[in-house]
């Protein structure tokens, strides 16, 4: 049995940042979908952290990340515009300097958990693609630090999506098992940081 999951420490957006992303990803042409679609079972995010972890290790896991987050307060962020990566449309989240501090300090904090290994079988359901498996577990060298970009991904398109820029409030941080597409499903864990 696999004793690897995936998982993402990610900000779960405010309902009018969410209700955006969900409308903007169902807006997507289906004939360039691959089958990516935000809704109820998957949830609109911000990456902070990924990568594959022991089941046995998660209660040690959400003790670090409450370790983390708990000193923090409620993070000023902004939509700037659409992105894209690869075929890939987001969001595009301004690189905000408590939400960069916020991920490098995950990344540092959990490295200690972070296995190498992981299948499509440590994914919910499953039936991870290979290019899910791959992202995870070069999350690390590709993805984080100085390579971080901050989005809210809505699935695939050759055009870029209408997004409208605005300013919100996060302050809902959760640790989720990651499904395909890398798509935020179940939530395990979630903190609430401080509102000033």
């Amino acid at each position: 049995m696999e004793s690897l999951i995936a998982v993402d420490v990610a900000i779960l957006p405010p309902p009018m940042v969410a209700d955006a992303a969900v409308q903007l990803s169902a807006a997507l042409p289906a004939s360039e979908s691959k089958g990516l679609r935000l809704d109820a079972e998957r949830l609109p995010h911000i990456t902070l952290t990924q990568q594959f972890v022991r089941a046995e290790d998660v209660a040690a896991l959400t003790e670090a990340i409450g370790n983390v987050v708990t000193r923090r307060t409620a993070l000023r962020l902004s939509i700037l515009g659409p992105g894209r990566g690869s075929s890939s449309v987001w969001m595009r989240v301004g690189p905000a300097p408590a939400l960069l501090d916020l991920h490098r300090a995950l990344m540092h904090a959990l490295e200690p958990f972070e296995h190498t290994g992981g299948t499509s079988s440590a994914f919910v359901d499953g039936n991870a693609r290979p290019e899910d498996v791959r992202w995870v577990s070069s999350f690390r060298d590709s993805s984080s630090f100085n390579r971080y970009q901050p989005h809210i991904t809505l699935g695939h398109a050759t055009g870029l999506p209408p997004v409208t820029p605005l300013d919100f409030t996060a302050d809902n941080v959760a640790l989720c098992r990651l499904g395909r597409f890398c798509s935020c499903r179940d939530v395990l864990m979630s903190w609430r940081l401080a509102v000033l």
